[in-house]
């Protein structure tokens, strides 16, 4: 089997799934945002999506689209989810013990 069907393999495919989702989430944002009359995703959508294991997608989404740099709480708030992010996820493997 290529990839074995592990807990590690699972948390990892789930991380980089919502990553994924948050990433493009802030380019439809963004893109919304130069359209007038586009409905637009709420910050609080995106606030949800960093803590729920999406924070380094919507930091990357920040910068690669220039999306929500100026705004303050968002500059300190998903760099503070991410990091709450991989203290959860060190936690989770090693209550789960992975890597063993």
């Amino acid at each position: 089997m290529l990839f074995p069907i592990t807990v590690s393999n699972t948390l990892l495919a789930f991380y980089m799934a919502i990553n994924v989702m948050a990433f493009l989430v802030m380019l439809w944002d963004k893109r919304a945002a130069r359209m007038s009359g586009a409905e637009r995703v709420s910050e609080g959508l995106l606030f949800f999506m960093a803590t729920a294991f999406g924070a380094a997608g919507v930091f990357l989404g920040m910068f690669a689209f220039r999306h929500k740099t100026r705004t303050w709480y968002f500059l300190i708030g998903i760099p503070l989810a991410f990091i709450s992010n991989l203290a959860l996820l060190r936690f989770l493997a090693e209550r789960l013990r992975i890597g063993e």
